[in-house]
């Protein structure tokens, strides 16, 4: 896919943001790139993109803007600016029918708050955030689960498609976010429910590479026993197979579930798993290991031992 009639700015360049940007790089587009890590903007330099000195810089003549960054504070100060601190906020600088596309995981209220106040100038806001990992990033096969107005999800689709491979249009904006911290506490509870059942079958003697295979053709079946094996050296190429590095970390489970849990409240939903998992996630990282894949929650099991 080429996307050289597109100009790009992309704001935010971490583990996930950077191989974005590199993606459209390869698709073709300009690409113009900030972010508060020098080595960062460096790095997509050094592979096309041409650096800015700022987010005000980045967007200069962009046609479509976007941004993956930590937090909702972070997203809604990068376009609506920063009272505190007297900053003024990219919807006083971007053109009419600029396209935006914000990737971060955030809240769904901040992402309604900032496409209203984009929308009320004329600029066009899709909330997208993203999953997949960090390999999907690299690789080009994120999923994207977008909210937002349809015009605008047409409009997306070709620049989405040199980043992703599944794209979903989830509803109106706010709905993206929604879907992925829905998903993602599935997901938490899914490893969690992978983990405890590996570590009993260990417990009773059984080989865990056996039972997963077991598993893979019964009803236990699910998305970690397919493609991120808990349990060290059942699988290769998944973190738990390398001391649990790389990956989705732990924190950021956390955060999600956090999300998840006061999006459920304000809701009046009842997640009693999901809070169970919020709730062992957040032992986890008390214990030194916010920074490790969140599949090393099989540790906490495993751990788990009667001293005889």
């Amino acid at each position: 896919m080429s996307l050289l009639n597109y100009t790009i700015a992309f704001i935010g360049l971490g583990n996930m943001g950077g191989p974005m940007a590199a993606n459209l790089l390869k698709a073709q587009a300009k690409v113009k790139v900030f972010d508060l890590v020098p080595g960062a903007v460096a790095e997509l330099k050094s592979q096309g993109a041409t650096a800015a000195n700022s987010a005000i810089d980045a967007v200069d003549g962009a046609d479509i803007v976007i941004s993956m960054l930590p937090a909702g504070k972070h997203v809604q100060s990068l376009y609506l600016g920063d009272s505190e601190r007297a900053t003024a906020g990219l919807m006083d600088v971007l053109g009419k029918n600029t396209l935006v596309i914000d990737s971060s995981t955030i809240d769904a209220a901040t992402s309604i708050a900032v496409g209203t106040a984009l929308s009320e100038k004329g600029i066009r806001f899709l909330d997208a955030p993203v999953s997949g990992g960090t390999a999907g990033a690299a690789a080009g096969t994120l999923t994207f689960i977008v909210g937002g107005e349809e015009a605008a999800y047409q409009s997306a689709l070709p620049v989405l498609q040199a980043m992703g491979k599944n794209i979903f249009h989830a509803g109106q904006n706010g709905a993206g976010q929604i879907a992925k911290i829905c998903n993602n506490m599935l997901l938490s509870v899914l490893m969690l429910g992978t983990s405890e059942a590996l570590q009993m079958a260990i417990d009773n003697g059984l080989d865990p590479k056996v039972m997963s295979d077991i598993m893979l053709q019964s009803s236990g079946r699910n998305w970690t026993l397919e493609l991120y094996n808990p349990c060290p050296d059942v699988m290769p190429n998944v973190p738990s197979s390398n001391d649990y590095k790389g990956g989705f970390m732990v924190d950021l489970m956390r955060k999600d579930l956090g999300l998840a849990l006061d999006t459920a409240l304000k809701s009046h939903s009842s997640t009693p798993m999901g809070a169970m998992a919020q709730n062992l996630y957040n032992m986890h990282s008390m214990q030194g290991n916010g920074q490790r894949d969140f599949s090393s929650i099989f540790e906490l099991f495993s751990a788990q031992k009667p001293k005889i």
